[in-house]
């Protein structure tokens, strides 16, 4: 009598496992990156950097770290052969140069304001991503995320009373923390909510993966910011001081860790996929920033923040876990 076969070692749970191990790993390391740019970007970068030459730098990383992606998975000599001009610039062009004007905001925004304060200010980009997508894509909101949503508002308002009325804030000017803090901010929260929604409209319609549209985006964001150096005042200071004025190697920590950060968020997307990680993320992240912003510069939260920083979580944790459902019609 034969004997029987054994099962093959790769069978299909232990493939799973490997999944899901490399989800928690690449979301760990995203939830350390998330909640440390803005400490590490505000001791790391020094005021004088010249803003358009740190996104500028930013956005090489990210271009070389997806190329050499792309090239592991084998996927350059596929789009060597479809990719178009005409495509590319479709689907991302309008995007990318949202997107480098949103960064340039947030490295303003990041030299004016606490790492916490910053960090769930941007969190408003939730609220103004509903409202693009559903003016975009018809994407509508359960009642559950009108409901979040509105606590996010709230938060934010909170957060901008505190950091208006200086309490606790490094910096004396309360002019220049709501006109170089609060404000950039925001607007780069609505920038985001804007090129979020022409990203998910790209990646539906035009089939780009998260790889292209990031080395798309890099290029096309980078050229936008590269004309706006012709008459704008980080092209004057670029061509009287030069590219790296104000540089030092740290400076290359926050720029190398927020490119690995858009990479991240790719690679997440592609293994999970779903909205409980992107919350876990996102919520673990704020309180990675809160422990980063006590260790390292011996601040507690305000009592704006401690009050902001539980409706937060709770707004991004109901988001997340209570998404629209279409309701089947009964026939």
């Amino acid at each position: 009598m034969a004997a029987k076969r054994k099962p093959p070692a790769s069978s299909k749970p232990i493939s799973e496992d490997g999944i899901n191990t490399k989800v928690w790993f690449y979301s760990m390391f995203l939830t350390v990156q998330y909640g440390a740019q803005p400490l590490i970007s505000k001791r790391f970068i020094r005021r004088e950097v010249i803003v358009t030459s740190s996104v500028l730098s930013c956005e090489i990383v990210k271009v070389i770290c997806a190329l050499i992606l792309m090239a592991k998975e084998g996927s350059l000599k596929k789009l060597y052969k479809e990719w178009t001009l005409i495509g590319s610039l479709t689907a991302s062009g309008l995007p990318a140069a949202i997107y480098a004007l949103q960064n340039s905001l947030l490295q303003i925004s990041y030299k004016n304001l606490d790492s916490l304060t910053f960090s769930m200010l941007n969190q408003t980009k939730l609220f103004f991503t509903a409202i693009f997508t559903y003016i975009i894509l018809g994407q509508k909101q359960s009642v559950q995320q009108i409901g979040a949503l509105f606590l996010l508002i709230i938060a934010a308002v909170l957060l901008s009373i505190g950091e208006g009325s200086n309490k606790g804030s490094s910096t004396s000017n309360p002019d220049e923390i709501l006109f170089y803090g609060i404000i950039p901010v925001l607007v780069a929260s609505v920038l985001s909510g804007l090129a979020s929604a022409l990203c998910q409209w790209a990646s539906q319609v035009k089939k780009h993966t998260s790889y292209l549209m990031t080395v798309e985006m890099s290029i096309v964001g980078s050229l936008c910011l590269l004309a706006s150096t012709y008459g704008s005042p980080d092209g004057e200071a670029i061509r009287q001081r030069g590219f790296f004025y104000g540089w030092t190697l740290l400076t290359l920590i926050p720029v190398i860790i927020n490119a690995l950060g858009g990479i991240l968020v790719g690679l997440v997307t592609t293994y999970a996929g779903g909205r409980e990680v992107a919350g876990f993320v996102i919520v673990s992240a704020l309180l990675v920033t809160a422990l980063l912003q006590f260790v390292f510069d011996g601040k507690p939260p305000s009592a704006y923040c401690l009050v902001a920083l539980p409706l937060v979580m709770t707004s991004i944790s109901i988001y997340q876990k209570y998404p629209y459902h279409v309701k089947k019609k009964e026939s």
